[in-house]
């Protein structure tokens, strides 16, 4: 199916969403005081974002050319050898074209006319441009979808990797908190452990992983709408355009999660920090699980867990 201009331009539209994200996060990923560092960070998106523009044009021109330079025939350029059949049957008339301008071995097209009317056989170049566009276009969709709300998991492991280590900097010069007991150090490593194991392992790499890298994958350019390729990572996630129960599950883990997040952040020290370590452990296993899933998929081509879509109507 070739993509129509409306979706380009949602395609070229997403890719300047990304940029600005880009932006956004280069610029805040460390708070920094000095203009200059914050000038030069600027720069240095603009700069990707050119190198984005000069891809997505290479790709529109090189499409756009093929189909300028595919042939056009009329009733008046053909040079018709024609059979006549006599009788009720219709005339077929079968004619061969050259055209000089181009370089390589002369291109013949075949033209077939019925009643009169000719209709030129289609060049098979311009379905190829078209091919390496579209799947270009789904390669990033899903890298949008699946790396996005990895992007979501490593913000909150940046967050809470401060106060997880909180507790192994006391002692030190201007530290306010208190070393850990030995029960508190042995509760820090079983809650790391339980994290592991149960969201890490069973939560992310077992159920929640596979269905995040299926669901990026269905991401179609020039088929799915377009509010599925901006809010991608929510997508991949099971927040909406699922199954009843997917839907269900998945918005039932968010709410749950903001609001243990609340709770904790109302615990005294080390406590919170012990938990915030154990977060810290099950959300970097999930991270991982994603980003590895992911590369397999795309090598292997293979997608084996459900996408849980909704059935078609």
């Amino acid at each position: 199916q070739r993509p129509t201009s409306s979706q380009t331009f949602f395609f070229l539209l997403l890719l300047s969403v990304l940029s600005g994200i880009s932006i956004y996060l280069i610029i805040t990923w460390k708070k920094q005081t000095d203009q200059k560092k914050a000038m030069r960070r600027v720069a240095l998106s603009l700069a990707i974002i050119s190198v984005i523009g000069n891809l997505v044009s290479a790709f529109s021109s090189s499409a756009s050319a093929a189909s300028l330079t595919s042939p056009r025939t009329s009733l008046s350029q053909e040079v018709p050898s024609i059979t006549t059949m006599r009788g009720e049957n219709q005339r077929v008339a079968f004619g061969t074209i050259t055209t000089p301008n181009q370089s390589h071995a002369t291109k013949r097209v075949t033209s077939i006319a019925r009643a009169g009317a000719a209709s030129p056989v289609e060049d098979p170049s311009d379905e190829k441009d078209i091919g390496t566009l579209t799947k270009y276009g789904n390669l990033v969709a899903s890298f949008w979808a699946a790396g996005g709300f990895v992007a979501i998991l490593l913000n909150s492991i940046r967050r809470l990797v401060p106060p997880a280590l909180e507790p192994f900097k006391a002692g030190a010069e201007g530290a306010t908190a208190s070393p850990l007991t030995q029960f508190q150090l042995a509760a820090y490593v079983l809650t790391c452990i339980w994290f592991a194991y149960v969201e890490g392992y069973k939560g992310f790499q077992r159920k929640f992983s596979p269905m995040v890298v299926s669901r990026s994958f269905t991401l179609k350019f020039g088929e799915s709408p377009i509010h599925h390729f901006l809010f991608g990572p929510f997508y991949a996630m099971g927040l909406f355009h699922a199954t009843k129960k997917r839907l269900i599950v998945s918005w039932s883990v968010t709410i749950g999660v903001a609001l243990i997040v609340i709770a904790v952040k109302k615990l005294a020290y080390p406590w919170r920090n012990i938990v915030d370590a154990g977060v810290v452990v099950g959300l970097s296993w999930g991270s991982l699980s994603i980003l590895l899933g992911y590369v397999m998929s795309l090598i292997t081509g293979n997608v084996s867990a459900d996408a849980e879509l909704p059935e078609k109507k």
